[in-house]
């Protein structure tokens, strides 16, 4: 009896734990992948077709870590929802989710006309270039990423700020930065690129938090 209570005791320190690192690797990831898709990315009026050439290499690799980092945020919304545990509400935990699996959803629809696309130019660059359809693909990806994707990474932050707030399940600072995040996301009207980066830098601090917070209960536990 006494170690059924004990493991069941560790399995309980080991799961945050773990679902936070996986918070920190969906950051590390995403991060990676957007630096290796849009360093000396050209504008909008750029040589498209030359640049896709000479970083074709680096082009795959950057979408090819995106499935990856969509699993490691899977498991961090695991770990977001353990830490509201008994207190969790229906309605809001609906919009938690459902916001944050919409945020993967065009996050991945990007990186996959991004990968068609690039398919497509290495078979056949010069019908790719020629028909246009290399400038297509690339606005509906962008737009999916930086206007869509954003909007449901603010709308995820705006409902768990509001959790925190009503539940005192994270310290005044951090909900008061998910809130400012949110509303940075949501209402920004600058297509900045680099926009997209604030949401995984937000993911970043709150797994480190997490760990952090954890750490120190086990330590303070008798």
């Amino acid at each position: 009896m006494g170690d059924d209570s004990d493991h069941v005791t560790s399995k309980e320190l080991r799961t945050p734990r773990a679902a936070a690192i996986a918070g920190i690797v969906f950051a590390i990831l995403f991060s990676t992948s957007y630096f290796l898709i849009l360093q000396h990315a050209p504008g909008n009026s750029g040589n498209l077709d030359k640049w896709l050439a000479l970083n074709s290499e680096s082009l795959s690799t950057g979408i090819s870590l995106l499935p990856y980092a969509a699993i490691a945020f899977l498991w961090f919304m695991a770990v977001v929802r353990d830490g509201i545990g008994h207190l969790e509400d229906q309605f809001f935990s609906t919009l938690l989710f459902g916001s944050g699996l919409l945020y993967l959803c065009m996050t991945l629809m990007s990186a996959a006309l991004a990968s068609g696309a690039l398919a497509v130019f290495v078979k056949h660059p010069e019908l790719a270039t020629k028909s246009g359809f290399l400038d297509v693909i690339r606005a509906i990806s962008s737009e999916s990423m930086s206007i869509y994707a954003v909007r449901m990474a603010g709308m995820f932050l705006f409902v768990l700020g509001s959790i925190w707030t009503r539940t005192g399940l994270a310290p005044r600072w951090l909900a008061a930065l998910t809130f400012a995040s949110a509303l940075l996301l949501l209402f920004t009207v600058s297509l900045n690129r680099w926009m997209v980066m604030v949401f995984p830098s937000w993911v970043l601090l709150v797994s480190i938090f997490i760990l952090v917070k954890n750490y120190r209960g086990e330590h303070a536990a008798p």
